[in-house]
């Protein structure tokens, strides 16, 4: 695919780790068909039907296999891609399978994306074949889908969930009489097989590829330090078609052996009944999940007893979420950072050391570190640009090689700005966009914003810089509030009085939100909330 950038250089290095597994995701889930062909893979929830169905591994082999002989007679070959704008439905791992048994790409989309992206990507990514759900939630898919196969060239197939004829999944792709899949067709550790459009927070989407040594490698490295093997039970409200979702969800459950409870729509109270009932032991989420669960009225550790471990990503997580989840849950929380580029890279540890304070140190395989504007290692507690490197790290974007920048040690800058304390684990402060610089001094933004979480009537929360003539920039603070609750600036100035904050770090606007711009993978969208804080400053 065009804009691959996997040198010999990089293989050496990371044959020299050994982390990378050179094999790809059928090469697992084979051993669990052969293994234990009835026991359960999937279990599915529908919001809308409350439905629940469940699927072995040999019947999940058995609908992959067809799908991926359907999808070669339809003309897809090793490297085409294949696009799926799909929830946390059954047919997701089967493409995972499938599409990875003909060599095909996957290219997952947010259900929540509509014309605008879903044109510019499926043109990028030049995809064969485009797969949606007929409509879900009250939202007509199959309508857009159809407008898409019109406009975009080069897109000859669409397919629909539930849909009918020559346009119907199951019709075209669940078809059992087909020929047996030749040999050699599959994919190859090195080949591209996901292509995932990143998720909007400062633009124009770029197209993240990775090859089953990147995904895989830090997959099995993060279930390793987690303690993650084939006796959980995973439960998974992330999108999958977000890197939490596809590669700590159905990806994980699929190389691990373990049962993939599906959830497709993100209800609290439903979550803490599946939970329940099937026993799932772990998940992955963003902090808003994860704040949701331990504000339920009345729960309690013993509603939920099997379940031991919630890993959280995407943003720093508050110290009082951490809290409210660790006393009404009686959960292990681990804290992590990760992108797309990479999946998870650093997390805390299951002891709960600095989960409060940090975001963890580099998985196996990986290095992080922290420099400053020269690009020199900066001392240990100085703020300064994240970069990383490693075993997960993505192999270029998707025909824009000029956005690759990694230097000539292997080194990706992130964009994050951090600290790095003396055991190596580090903190995200910011986005290097994000920094909001007033008179001269550098505001620092999370510290304020956890600070503002521990107010009681504060349900979320974010700071950007607004421009000031005198100042420069001074700090807006956009805070939604929880049902019933009043803030007003007196007092949040007076809580942050009393959480110790310098008055200098206060912000000097508030406004008051009923809901926060977000990516479809839940990170708040701060060039939206800066776009308006510039539109104040200049009324």
């Amino acid at each position: 695919m065009q804009g691959v950038q996997l040198d010999e250089k990089r293989r050496a290095a990371e044959a020299a780790r050994g982390i990378w597994p050179q094999r790809v995701l059928t090469g697992y889930f084979d051993q669990w068909v052969a293994d234990r062909p009835e026991a359960i893979a999937l279990i599915g929830h529908r919001h809308r039907s409350g439905d629940i169905m469940t699927m072995s591994y040999g019947e999940l082999d058995r609908r992959a296999t067809a799908i991926a002989a359907n999808l070669r007679r339809l003309g897809v070959r090793k490297g085409d891609v294949v696009s799926f704008q799909l929830p946390n439905w059954w047919q997701f791992p089967a493409l995972l399978i499938a599409n990875t048994r003909i060599g095909a790409v996957n290219n997952p989309m947010m259900p929540i994306f509509r014309h605008r992206e879903l044109s510019f990507m499926l043109a990028q990514a030049g995809s064969k074949v485009f797969i949606a759900p007929s409509s879900f939630r009250n939202f007509d898919h199959g309508r857009l889908a159809l407008q898409l196969h019109e406009e975009i060239d080069g897109l000859d197939h669409v397919l629909l969930i539930d849909g009918e004829g020559g346009n119907s999944f199951e019709q075209v792709l669940l078809e059992e009489n087909h020929d047996p899949l030749p040999e050699g067709c599959g994919a190859d550790p090195d080949g591209v097989t996901q292509l995932l459009f990143t998720s909007g927070t400062t633009g124009e989407p770029k197209g993240v590829m990775h090859t089953s040594n990147t995904l895989i490698g830090t997959t099995l490295q993060f279930a390793a330090r987690m303690g993650l093997g084939e006796n959980e039970i995973i439960f998974m409200p992330s999108p999958f078609a977000h890197q939490a979702g596809y590669e700590y969800g159905a990806l994980l459950a699929l190389l691990i052996g373990a049962p993939l409870i599906m959830q497709d729509v993100w209800d609290p109270a439903t979550a803490r009944d599946l939970i329940a009932r099937y026993k799932a032991t772990y998940t992955f989420a963003s902090t808003p999940f994860l704040a949701d669960l331990a504000a339920l009225e009345g729960v309690q550790p013993d509603d939920m007893p099997d379940f031991r471990l919630f890993v959280t990503s995407g943003a720093p997580i508050p110290p009082a979420v951490v809290a409210a989840a660790q006393e009404r849950l009686g959960i292990t929380v681990v804290g992590g950072w990760g992108m797309s580029e990479c999946g998870i890279l650093t997390t805390t540890e299951l002891s709960g050391h600095k989960v409060r304070e940090s975001d963890g140190h580099a998985l196996p395989g990986s290095q992080v570190r922290v420099v400053d504007e020269a690009g020199n290692e900066a001392p240990r507690g100085q703020e300064g640009r994240f970069q990383i490197r490693g075993t997960g790290l993505f192999v270029g974007y998707l025909k824009r090689p000029d956005l690759y920048d990694i230097d000539e040690e292997g080194w990706f800058d992130t964009g994050d700005l951090a600290r790095m304390d003396e055991e190596g684990y580090i903190r995200i402060t910011g986005r290097s966009k994000d920094i909001i610089i007033r008179g001269g001094e550098n505001i620092p933004v999370v510290e304020v914003e956890n600070a503002l979480y521990n107010m009681p009537q504060v349900a979320d929360c974010a700071i950007v810089a607004m421009p000031d003539p005198r100042l420069g920039e001074r700090g807006c603070v956009f805070i939604l509030p929880k049902p019933f609750a009043d803030i007003d600036m007196e007092a949040m100035r007076a809580h942050l009085a009393s959480q110790g904050i310098s008055k200098s770090y206060w912000p000097e606007r508030l406004e008051i939100v009923d809901e926060m711009p977000r990516t479809a993978s839940g990170k708040i969208q701060k060039f939206v909330l800066r776009e308006r804080a510039r539109q104040f400053a200049a009324s």
